[in-house]
């Protein structure tokens, strides 16, 4: 069944906005023999156009244990990565009511982020990974295996070493999303699941969405693959199904979501910050988030959001065009819209990136991009 969280994407024809039919059903044919093969063992796609909505599929199973309910066109599944943006976004409505300004040093809004070159750093850089930080702490094991709450992980982030001076370099940092979270949430007073809930998942209707797990049943939810051979205990202690980590709310990677709600933020983006009659953003904050703010470095990236050409994250595929924004998460997620010919596209697995570095969301993009004909 097909449920979508408000009445501007509807469900409609391929060919009636340009795209072959049969050239788009190999892409969920794709995922379906994957499936199949025991590659993987869930997955679910949406593919949407000039606001109609032309393939919603789901595949497999929510999780390995016998009788376990088939996955439906909306699953939830933890995205991991794909939480950054939103994180961004959450900013980026600070920066719109004057709180926050993308220019100022980082240390204004936390004044123990100090010492060294820390004072160098600003807002901006936290978003468009030019910081200095690095992407996960060399804490983190340490921090997950004790359950240590998200304010460790602040306090660790603040007082770790930066790589290299701010401004200078291009590198994917994760613990700089963790900062901005905690500008938002020292500016707003309030907690970033809280605010993202208020300021983005209701207004835009997406009521599959949350930070964290709380109110979730976790066996209701995609379970991601975990490799066998891995450290078992560790796994079921803090593992990316373990009830710690889906509870943790980690702003840069801890969202749960479905492909219906990712679809509405990112047809939100296309029409310049607004959905179903509720703007979240003004066109202004949209084209600065969708534009390259990277160029002197010759890294393409927006601000929270990969582009079209990005690099790192980026598994749009080859043939989306630079305008093309999105984001892909280490659980085996990718969503991504295309400003040029008004496409989203979002593929929800269970199977790490890391099993084929991506490989196979790479390839479904590239089937959805080419089956837009007009």
């Amino acid at each position: 069944m097909l449920t979508l969280p408000a009445a501007q994407l509807r469900i409609g024809d391929p060919e009636s906005v340009g795209i072959n039919r049969e050239k788009l059903d190999r892409a969920a044919a794709r995922l379906e023999a994957e499936v199949h093969q025991g590659k993987l063992g869930a997955a679910s796609i949406l593919v949407a156009r000039r606001g109609a909505v032309v393939l919603h599929q789901g595949f497999g199973h929510l999780s390995f244990q016998p009788e376990s309910p088939a996955v439906q066109p909306d699953s939830v599944y933890i995205v991991a990565s794909i939480t950054k943006p939103v994180t961004v976004t959450a900013l980026m409505t600070l920066v719109e009511r004057g709180l926050i300004s993308l220019a100022d040093p980082v240390s204004i809004y936390i004044p123990e982020f100090k010492g060294g070159d820390r004072d160098k750093v600003l807002v901006g850089d936290l978003l468009k990974h030019t910081s200095g930080m690095p992407d996960m702490l060399p804490e983190n094991v340490e921090l997950r295996r004790a359950h240590a709450p998200i304010t460790e992980f602040v306090k660790h982030a603040i007082a770790t070493p930066l790589l290299f001076a701010p401004g200078s370099a291009f590198r994917y940092q994760s613990m700089g999303i963790l900062l901005a979270a905690e500008i938002v949430q020292r500016v707003s007073g309030t907690s970033l699941r809280e605010f993202d809930r208020q300021q983005i998942f209701e207004p835009l209707g997406m009521q599959r969405t949350q930070l964290g797990a709380d109110g979730l049943r976790l066996a209701d939810t995609v379970q991601v693959w975990t490799d066998p051979h891995e450290n078992s205990e560790d796994a079921v202690s803090w593992g990316p199904n373990s009830v710690y980590w889906r509870n943790f709310g980690a702003p840069w990677g801890g969202m749960h979501t479905s492909t219906g709600d990712l679809a509405v933020l990112l047809e939100a983006f296309l029409q310049g910050g607004v959905y179903g009659g509720q703007r979240i953003l003004s066109p202004a904050t949209v084209k600065e988030m969708t534009s390259d703010q990277n160029g002197s470095l010759h890294a393409p990236w927006g601000l929270g959001w990969a582009l079209g050409r990005s690099k790192a994250w980026n598994e749009f595929g080859d043939l989306v065009s630079p305008k093309a924004f999105g984001h892909a998460g280490a659980t085996g997620t990718v969503a991504w819209a295309d400003p040029e010919t008004g496409l989203i596209c979002v593929v929800l697995t269970n199977r790490p990136l890391s099993v084929d570095n991506g490989r196979l969301l790479r390839l479904v993009s590239n089937i959805v991009a080419a089956s837009v004909e007009k």
